[in-house]
């Protein structure tokens, strides 16, 4: 599914270099009504010609005006190219917002350590923050290439002492010791901003 929505995302990306936008959608289809400063009359004239000639488009943006020349068959094929590049969007959008990307956004760091605080959450919520956990390691970890699990916990629990390889393994094991943890452990007003300390000593870690 990510390598599916990332292949999606670079035709995104494309679009400008397919011309689009709505300026270069517009240079293909007419062109620009000039204005140009007459010395004698000492100001900005426009052409006349085009008027009653052409369809005309003015651009919201600047309040340039266009001429519109292209036949039918051309704004169809625009259209549906845009049309096209809507449900790209779209699609990039739910993707973006399912799943564990809807509780974490999209983790982009090659190498990251998660810092779990549970605070005193009650049995049913410290499942249910395991359960999201868990998701984001299998759904979104697999992808990168190294991190870590840090417990803010009176005296630290860490999965690893230092950020690990990415593998199979290696996120199976990071799943199972979430779910070892226990319910209620000793805290302090201070383990939130020691385990992010601890966190950030690995020099490795990007986020």
């Amino acid at each position: 599914q990510p390598l599916i929505s990332s292949a999606k995302w670079l035709q995104l990306h494309g679009l400008k270099r397919n011309k689009l936008s709505l300026s270069q959608i517009l240079s293909q289809i007419g062109f620009q009504h000039r204005k140009d400063y007459v010395t004698t009359l000492r100001k900005l004239v426009a052409s006349r010609y085009a008027d009653g000639l052409f369809p005309q488009y003015k651009r919201a943006q600047d309040g340039s005006m266009y001429n519109l020349t292209a036949k039918k068959e051309l704004i169809l094929h625009f259209m549906d190219c845009l049309m096209g590049a809507i449900e790209l969007y779209k699609q990039r959008m739910e993707w973006l917002t399912s799943e564990s990307r809807q509780i974490f956004g999209v983790i982009q760091e090659r190498c990251i350590v998660i810092v779990l605080d549970f605070g005193t959450a009650a049995p049913t919520e410290f499942d249910l923050c395991r359960d999201a956990l868990s998701m984001v390691l299998v759904e979104q970890v697999t992808q990168i290439a190294k991190f870590n699990l840090i417990r803010a916990t009176q005296d630290l629990t860490k999965w690893q002492q230092k950020s690990t390889p990415v593998s199979e393994h290696t996120v199976k094991s990071a799943v199972m010791w979430l779910w070892k943890l226990d319910h209620m452990t000793a805290a302090s007003h201070t383990s939130s901003a020691e385990a992010l300390l601890e966190a950030m000593s690995d020099e490795a870690v990007s986020s």
